[in-house]
């Protein structure tokens, strides 16, 4: 299997590194047969081919099983028309990868402000108010007059089936408990759509519980009773938001893992940014893209009925459990002296061991 590697912008060439290093001990471990590519993007893509994202790596990309995605410094790149492509919106759209599937646990020696805290935001990824991907051609946000700005927002049947139904098959192998979060009382057909479908798909689901809340509620559950939830479905801005705010609970966007999956592809992206103020100084913490990468490798054992993925997915994680727990080997942002390097050649050891 062949997974792409893209660094990114600011720490994302560090945290990559890191990251490509516990794949390489995971491989070795398991005799997995992965094969590491690599390829330019972003600014260093920019300076070097005119374009963040090439049509030869975007090729390139179709080709692999997976794609491991540094993050991207999107504020600051030019039009798309000047090359400015945003990789991340990129593979979204055109690889229809419709679930962002981002989970938040708190783990033993994180500083985790919700200790019980145990769910994953299922986020539909392909429509909503994001204006690079709601229409066929052109933006879902203009302006008709210089002091008027409008945003399109799309919600369909089919998009608000299939993210349900992939939120209520990994309830099903958790605690069974799924959540609706809308705001049907507003958004009547837009909302009312998502919420309707919601709720006719989750029905076909012996044995699964089902509860809705309305998103401005739910922004407050989240603080007052963070783990009665288990997997929460909801559209693509609320899931943005609400998803940062669980990470923030669970220890921070820095231990926040992300996979953007669809029926045939996904990648692996970390839910952070891409911190350029601390970039080359070797202190990021390469956590949240680590746990990325094993969301991905986990996603393509169960797809290829690979058990051996599955099993060095699930190693990973308790590594990185294990490296948490230690207290004092981690990276200056939770309180330790590990630069980002050696954080991963940490987690790489543990793997190997």
């Amino acid at each position: 299997m062949k997974l792409l590697v893209l660094d990114g912008d600011g720490i994302g060439p560090e945290i990559t590194a890191a990251t490509a290093r516990v794949v390489e001990a995971m491989n070795h471990r398991f005799n997995l047969g992965l094969e590491l590519q690599h390829a330019d993007s972003g600014l260093t893509s920019l300076e070097k081919h005119g374009t963040t994202l090439t049509e030869a790596v975007q090729a390139q990309a179709r080709a692999a099983d997976g794609v491991i995605l540094g993050p991207c410094d999107t504020i600051i790149y030019p039009d798309v028309s000047d090359g400015g492509v945003n990789p991340s919106a990129w593979f979204r759209k055109n690889f229809d990868l419709y679930a962002n599937m981002r989970p938040s646990r708190a783990r033993d020696g994180a500083p985790a402000k919700a200790p019980d805290i145990d769910l994953v935001i299922a986020r539909e990824n392909t429509e909503g108010f994001y204006a690079d991907r709601s229409m066929f051609a052109g933006s879902g946000e203009f302006m008709p007059t210089k002091d008027v700005a409008l945003a399109v927002r799309k919600i369909t049947r089919e998009g608000s089936r299939r993210i349900t139904d992939a939120a209520c098959k990994l309830a099903m192998t958790r605690r069974k408990k799924l959540c609706i979060v809308h705001k049907r009382n507003v958004f009547r057909m837009s909302d009312g759509l998502f919420h309707d479908v919601a709720q006719e798909v989750a029905a076909g689901y012996d044995g699964l519980e089902v509860e809705e809340v309305i998103i401005d509620a739910m922004a407050a559950l989240l603080i007052r009773r963070p783990e009665s939830f288990d997997v929460v479905v909801t559209t693509n801005m609320y899931g943005d938001i609400l998803s940062d705010l669980a990470a923030e609970l669970s220890g921070g966007l820095g231990l926040g893992p992300s996979i953007n999956a669809g029926d045939d592809r996904a990648i692996a992206q970390a839910s952070h940014g891409s911190a350029p103020d601390i970039a080359g100084q070797n202190i990021a913490n390469p956590i949240a893209l680590i746990l990325s990468t094993g969301m991905l490798i986990n996603w393509l054992g169960e797809r290829h009925a690979r058990p051996d993925l599955v099993e060095a997915a699930a190693r990973l994680d308790g590594a990185v459990d294990a490296q948490l727990a230690d207290g004092t080997n981690v990276t200056p942002d939770l309180g330790g002296k590990l630069g980002t390097d050696s954080f991963g050649e940490a987690i790489a050891k543990r793997i190997s061991g």
